[in-house]
């Protein structure tokens, strides 16, 4: 007599007691192995992914952990290494002129990008630290977020930039240009610029809101109808500075140096 019984695993059972499973031989292979002795043998060319989804399908446990860990370690380990110059320039080099530029999150750290055309590349989130950009073009960049801390900018064209919350923390941007003649505004609302040199760097407009300034070297600069509102200038150098027309509402300057400033501080600027 003839008779098909199905089980949970929806697999059948002839009339001699015979189990007809259907599934693949060649991932069913090393699992039957492993009942046999213990150890995990998987042959060339067997995707591991295919043995573990067996495995999860008949509930062997402790073969799933074996084969979890071994797809884990055959996986390519993740290059974090940072972007070279020529890596960059090859880059930028087969991109189409009018293709928008998204280097967000990529890793630059000690790298020569000095002198480059930057111009409106989205740096967002990437890790600038310690790289030459000086005399670098960098007109309408996004920097936001972005990790400048001990970079050299001197010289750099920072026209329209925009480094809110960034973190240039003793970064040297000595003679730096913000000033656009359009009348787009730098935005550096929010930066960690603790103890960064930007001696002589024309600032006209710039907005520097709620950043800190803590020890900064400003000496000789146009800040001329800058916003300092809430900034934290503690003793920051500002003799020098052209600070007209500037708001300095809610700023901390205590212990900051205003000797020869070119425009005298009124109290109407409630400074603190």
């Amino acid at each position: 007599m003839y008779f098909v019984a199905i089980d949970a695993w929806g697999n059948k059972q002839d009339h001699r007691g015979a189990f007809l499973i259907d599934r693949s031989p060649e991932y069913f292979e090393p699992i039957l192995n492993y009942l046999r002795h213990g150890q995990l043998i998987v042959n060339d060319g067997i995707n591991l992914l295919g043995v573990l989804e067996e495995a999860r399908f008949f509930g062997i446990d402790s073969l799933i952990e074996h084969l979890e860990i071994a797809i884990k370690n055959s996986q390519p380990a993740e290059d974090h290494s940072p972007i070279s110059r020529k890596e960059f320039v090859r880059f930028l080099l087969a991109t189409p002129t009018k293709s928008e530029l998204r280097c967000q999150g990529l890793n630059f750290s000690g790298a020569d990008l000095s002198r480059l055309d930057l111009r409106y590349i989205n740096f967002k989130m990437a890790n600038l630290s310690r790289c030459n950009l000086a005399h670098a073009n960098l007109c309408c960049a996004n920097l936001e977020r972005a990790d400048l801390s001990g970079s050299v900018l001197d010289c750099a064209n920072l026209q329209g930039v925009k480094m809110l919350c960034s973190n240039a923390e003793g970064a040297s941007l000595k003679g730096c240009n913000f000033e656009d003649p359009s009348g787009l505004k730098a935005n550096l609302e929010g930066a960690n610029l603790k103890g960064v040199d930007m001696e002589g760097s024309q600032m006209t407009g710039i907005n520097l809101r709620v950043a800190t300034l803590k020890n900064a070297k400003l000496k000789n600069c146009n800040l001329r109808g800058a916003t300092l509102a809430g900034t934290d200038l503690e003793n920051c150098d500002l003799s020098g500075c052209d600070l007209q027309e500037a708001n300095l509402r809610g700023s901390n300057v205590k212990g900051a140096i205003f000797e020869e400033m070119l425009t005298p501080l009124h109290m109407s600027q409630s400074v603190r």
